[in-house]
């Protein structure tokens, strides 16, 4: 049985997140996820997981300084002491509501240095996060969402995770983003498995809910299941109105 997290960065993002939380429960998800989780206080987000019976799969760092088009900061090479810092609050707010994961967000930038910084600073993440069993995770993100954003592909992806050489590091594969980039979801499913730490999932190309687009979900989560992975697989799209009213494809979903 395919298994569900709502990624609460989009999913009643007009709630609070310990609301959010519970909402996703009576929704049905299995797991909830979430974007930048600090303004609300780690022990109240783990109080409402710990009613709730869900867990908290993974968070980001911090993008930086939004206002001045920031997203993301580890791929920076003049931002390495705020990359750092961003990795070490993201891991104690993942420490403190039993988190799984941390997607530590890159930036834009390009380049050699960019690269070096990058592994770098995974490497940081890695062995800070290893004691804690908390997993690392990268993510390609599209160029139209995010033009200039240092990671693009999985094939960068994976000669990074390659590069930096840690147990705990993974390749978060966002369908969504994939399928712009590169297409072909089955094979590369199939082909990065050994190296996936989490998957994502939206329409394509307006990332909304699942059930309509040019990628074939319902198809999509059977190959999944096909391949052994377990894992909730992370509904991390823009509700059109009340995301209650676009379940549709979750309730629907073979039990």
């Amino acid at each position: 049985m395919t298994k569900f997290s709502a990624n609460l960065g989009f999913l009643w993002a007009d709630l609070p997140l310990t609301d959010a939380i519970h909402a996703a429960k009576a929704a049905g998800f299995d797991a909830v996820e979430c974007h930048w989780p600090y303004e609300t206080l780690a022990e109240d987000v783990k109080a409402a997981l710990d009613a709730s019976g869900l867990v908290m799969l993974g968070l980001n760092t911090r993008r930086g300084n939004v206002d001045n088009g920031e997203n993301g900061l580890s791929a920076l090479p003049d931002r390495i002491t705020d990359a750092r810092a961003a990795i070490d609050e993201a891991l104690h707010y993942a420490v403190a509501i039993n988190a799984h994961a941390i997607h530590v967000m890159a930036g834009f930038a390009q380049g050699a240095a960019a690269h070096a910084t990058f592994v770098a600073n995974l490497r940081f993440a890695c062995d800070a996060a290893a004691p804690h069993g908390i997993k690392i995770l990268i993510e390609p993100l599209n160029r139209y969402d995010a033009a200039g954003y240092f990671l693009q592909t999985t094939d960068q992806a994976k000669d990074i995770i390659a590069e930096v050489a840690k147990p705990n590091i993974a390749l978060m594969f966002d369908c969504y983003h994939v399928q712009l980039m590169e297409g072909d979801l089955t094979h590369r499913l199939t082909a990065l498995l050994p190296i996936i730490g989490h998957i994502q999932f939206a329409s394509v190309p307006d990332r909304g809910a699942p059930d309509w687009g040019e990628t074939n979900y319902s198809y999509l989560f059977e190959i999944i299941a096909r391949l052994g992975y377990r894992a909730p697989l992370g509904a991390e799209y823009k509700p059109k109105g009340p995301t209650e009213q676009t379940l549709a494809w979750l309730r629907n979903h073979p039990q």
